[in-house]
């Protein structure tokens, strides 16, 4: 892993992005989860600074006709973030004329061309463990201009959405997140680690808590609210529900000890205590002082089509907060309408339950934009058995289908970009990206059936191998 490397390529890189004429509108690219908002955001942040115009587009995933269109623009500057890495070789083929920069940390297609392109992975960095697409964009900023460093807690956010934190930051996030405490922005404490604690009344925190799962209380609000009487925890405020950020430090440890005891029966009794990070510039109780709860409110943003939003709140517009935050209702009755379509259609043909993975096949039941989480929350299912693949599909409006794989349990060492690759390759006009830990893939929609098969195959197949390791 050469950091030192890598680095002086970010300086080089920016050394020429500095010699881009300033009279000329930047045509900017970013993904749409709260690692692209991120990583748009900072690139936005430093052209406002510079004094530069630019024009932004999100999209979902970089297909083709996106670049096609791109191309039959009049733009002379383009800048990728959080994506560009898996399709260099069309974009230098399309955009041969302009100056182009793509800043990610996906996996890189292995050509030479003229694309000025950032990533770890050319220096032996694992982009979907050390640094997210964010922290890539962070850096080159900051190499531009050092007054960048003050908005370095918004990385962190961005490396936080893309689940880069793992009770501590590996050596690249970990300097990001020294220059955020350094200027303020970010606070690390030890807490419990559990998600909703600016936001959710406590017992309904507890009740959703499924990393970690507390037995007799994940998935049962009576037994949440059970538990928080047995341990002389009153659940109530006056009238109101208690939130966690409410309780004082004898009520936090007679809860830590209540969780650690619950757990006695599992891997990590103590694995719900750890790193919490939190924004101190933002307001109690609200979900952008979280870093996990913000990541959370960005990727709302894109999976609900307001990219800008998220932008704008991460920019630190107090109405767009304001905005994005009333958001987050929706899309959190898009994620419950989805589990219910998947509760509603497992024994049905849409669900696919075989040893080792379960298919769903959604159609146009869900938003495609929600795919991920889907996948993502039926892997944390209790009843589901850790190692099974989940593979989801959606429809798309353009007429092609997404698709997303996870697997169900944690520190799973398997490869998913390799998997949902060996699907796609073997089907003409598929095109596959994403991380070892998230993967997804683009299917035209008249190959549905056999990229079906052709997945079922593999995935039957990777089960049979992992019973017999």
């Amino acid at each position: 892993m050469d950091y030192e490397g890598f680095k002086g390529h970010v300086r080089e890189s920016a050394e020429k992005f500095k010699q881009l004429d300033k009279n000329e509108t930047i045509r900017l690219i970013g993904h749409l989860d709260a690692d692209g908002i991120t990583a748009s955001s900072l690139m936005i942040k430093l052209l406002n600074k510079e004094n530069r115009k630019y024009s932004i587009s999100i999209v979902t995933q970089l297909k083709k006709e996106i670049i096609d269109s791109l191309a039959r623009e009049s733009y002379k500057y383009y800048v990728f973030t959080d994506l560009g890495a898996g399709q260099l070789s069309y974009i230098q083929e399309k955009l041969k004329d302009k100056k182009v920069f793509v800043l990610d940390h996906h996996e890189p297609e292995k050509v030479d061309n003229e694309i000025v392109h950032v990533n770890p992975h050319l220096f032996g960095i694992d982009g979907g463990k050390e640094i997210s697409g964010a922290g890539v964009v962070y850096y080159f900023t900051k190499s531009i201009n050092p007054e960048m460093e003050k908005f370095a807690h918004i990385a962190i956010i961005g490396a936080i959405g893309d689940i880069q934190e793992d009770n501590g930051f590996l050596p690249l996030n970990n300097e990001i997140l020294e220059d955020a405490k350094k200027h303020g922005n970010m606070k690390v404490i030890q807490g419990l680690r559990i998600f909703g604690a600016q936001t959710r009344p406590l017992h309904k925190v507890l009740e959703y808590c499924t990393m970690p799962y507390i037995p007799g209380v994940t998935g049962s609000e009576s037994g949440a609210i059970q538990f928080l009487q047995q341990l002389g925890i009153n659940p109530k405020k006056g009238t109101t529900w208690k939130k966690l950020v409410d309780m004082d430090k004898e009520e936090i440890q007679k809860l830590c000890t209540g969780v650690i005891m619950k757990r006695l029966g599992e891997d990590n009794p103590e694995e719900i205590l750890g790193n919490v990070y939190i924004l101190p510039n933002e307001d109690k109780g609200s979900p952008t002082r979280d870093a996990k709860e913000f990541s959370t409110l960005l990727n709302a943003c894109g999976r609900m089509n307001k990219a800008s939003v998220g932008i704008g709140a991460c920019l630190g517009d107090e109405k767009t907060k304001k905005r994005a935050i009333s958001g987050l209702q929706d899309y959190k009755r898009e994620i419950v309408n989805a589990i219910k379509w998947y509760e509603k259609s497992k024994g049905t043909s849409d669900v696919i339950q075989k040893e080792g993975f379960i298919i769903m096949n959604a159609k146009d039941n869900i938003l495609p934009t929600i795919v991920g989480t889907l996948a993502s929350i039926v892997s944390r299912f209790n009843d589901i058995q850790d190692g099974t693949y989940i593979l989801s599909i959606a429809d798309l409006l353009d007429g092609t289908l997404k698709a997303s794989i996870r697997v169900a349990g944690i520190n799973q060492k398997v490869d998913l970009h390799e998997i949902i690759k060996t699907i796609t390759d073997k089907i003409e006009g598929c095109e596959a990206g994403g991380h070892m830990h998230a993967a997804g893939a683009l299917i035209p929609a008249e190959k549905e059936q056999e990229f079906l098969t052709i997945a079922t195959e593999i995935l039957e197949k990777k089960g049979i191998e992992e019973c017999v390791h």
